[in-house]
């Protein structure tokens, strides 16, 4: 954002005339902050920056100003079926095929399991994007990295804590924890040893 003098901004680099005395282009970066302020001339930052898919800004208190929920449960719905839809597509022939009464060729049982697979995943994202109760939720929900997964792996529930738990700080001499153990050097081979 540029600096504002009387409620009008002005660029750092531009030239500009304030109680009748101009001011040359670049004067701004040129003097200290004590001149600028001397003049009343101070700079507006830039306002946080914010996802823009689900607030539209900020109001006068800085809080984020939120889309309306049911449009974005509307649009995020949409972009989930969307993309079981082309998901699906691929294999779409081999239906087709089966019900083809000269071919008559059975869909072999792995392309059945992966339609499937598609289908329970997309109706678990859109139970999800329905139960959210505000869009603080939603953006939470559809912003994870598992969101945009569409193998088994999606249905692996998150284990944070588990990681946690695992921690161990490595320095010079012997540090045992849990089930790991080891001797470090200052320099050379160091050796771990874990107990499964």
């Amino acid at each position: 954002m540029p600096y504002i003098l009387d409620g009008k901004s002005i660029s750092p680099d531009a030239a500009f005339t304030h109680d009748g005395i101009q001011y040359p282009a670049g004067w701004i970066k040129r003097v200290s902050e004590d001149s600028r302020q001397e003049i009343g001339l101070f700079w507006q930052a830039d306002p946080p920056m914010h996802d823009q898919r689900f607030w539209w800004g900020y109001d006068q208190e800085g809080a984020l100003i939120p889309k309306d929920l049911d449009q974005l449960k509307e649009y995020w719905t949409a972009h989930v079926k969307h993309t079981a839809g082309q998901l699906l597509a691929a294999s779409d022939w081999v239906i087709i095929r089966s019900i083809d009464p000269v071919s008559g060729r059975e869909p072999a049982a792995e392309v059945l399991a992966e339609r499937k697979q598609i289908r329970d995943i997309s109706n678990a994202k859109e139970e999800c994007i329905a139960a959210a109760e505000n869009v603080e939720e939603l953006a939470a929900y559809v912003t994870k990295a598992k969101f945009d997964l569409w193998s088994d792996e999606f249905f692996v529930e998150e284990d944070s804590e588990a990681e946690d738990d695992d921690e161990v700080l490595f320095s010079a001499g012997s540090t045992v924890s849990g089930t790991f153990s080891g001797t470090f050097a200052d320099s050379g081979t160091d050796t771990v040893s874990f107990d499964l």
